[in-house]
């Protein structure tokens, strides 16, 4: 998202995840879960290849497989980190584009100069004052986008905007003791602690090492709140997600497709991850 407030924008918030993660201990740290990781990795494919040893012809399709995997998940990766690379370049001319014109009083607000379209940035640059009441229009039904519920269409004509439930009006209710909430495993293992439900990896003050981190949905800008969580919970996610991917990195248990997990695990709530059956049991 270009419009998004990033390290690079804005370094505080890269200045409070070090600070979560500083309090983490040595033997937590990444590098050493990293080399353990690979260890564990290396071990489990010795077992494989044993187990295959008389059978040529699968030892061949596992060894295709292990590496084509390693190849490919790698490069998925890379291209993530390089498209969030080339948005960072086009963020910064924007949000400097933003500031001058903001400071003339054509925008409202430096963060106004997203709801312009491409197309329209060689005349705003000459005529800002034709722009001021169409990105004020813009920008307030971009944002009453974030409090609505998309609706699930596959085929035909999606409903008006207006029409879209909203996200207030979605109760869910809170699991109580004993409560088990299923979802997706995505890296095995157990964990029990406290439950930080963080919404925006822009705050993560609340998170101490050894909590359960609880999500909606991660990508990059999450990784390090990785470090200090025992566990990872998410909303929403697949097995090849990038929560699955991060938490199989650190060896910390995570469970994705928690279906509604950040509205129905209280926040302080002490539970137990098992991320080899995918579930969410509270305590």
């Amino acid at each position: 998202e270009i419009r998004a407030i990033t390290w690079g924008v804005d370094p505080d918030l890269a200045l409070a995840t070090i600070d979560r993660m500083r309090d983490v201990a040595e033997s937590e740290a990444p590098a050493s879960k990293s080399a353990e990781r690979s260890s564990q990795r290396d071990a489990s494919a010795q077992a494989i290849r044993e187990m295959l040893a008389a059978d040529a012809e699968a030892s061949a399709q596992f060894e295709a497989v292990l590496n084509a995997s390693a190849l490919w998940m790698r490069g998925r990766e890379r291209g993530r980190t390089t498209a969030a690379m080339l948005m960072h370049e086009l963020r910064l001319c924007a949000n400097e584009l933003g500031r001058r014109y903001a400071e003339k009083g054509a925008l409202a607000s430096p963060r106004q100069i997203y709801m312009l379209f491409d197309s329209e940035l060689d005349d705003f640059l000459n005529n800002p004052e034709n722009y001021t009441d169409t990105v004020a229009d813009r920008e307030r039904s971009y944002l009453d986008l974030f409090d609505r519920t998309p609706p699930f269409v596959v085929d035909g004509t999606p409903p008006p905007v207006t029409e879209w439930a909203l996200r207030a009006d979605r109760t869910a209710q809170v699991a109580s003791q004993g409560d088990v909430i299923s979802g997706v495993p995505a890296c095995g293992g157990t964990a029990t602690g406290r439950v930080r439900v963080i919404t925006s990896p822009d705050d993560p003050s609340a998170l101490e090492p050894g909590d359960i981190l609880v999500a909606p949905i991660t990508d990059p800008s999450w990784t390090p709140l990785f470090v200090a969580a025992s566990a990872v919970i998410v909303d929403v996610g697949a097995p090849f997600s990038h929560a699955a991917i991060v938490s199989r990195e650190l060896g910390i248990p995570c469970v994705v497709s928690a279906t509604d997990a950040t509205k129905r695990i209280a926040d302080g709530a002490t539970v137990e991850v098992n991320g080899t059956a995918g579930t969410v049991t509270i305590l």
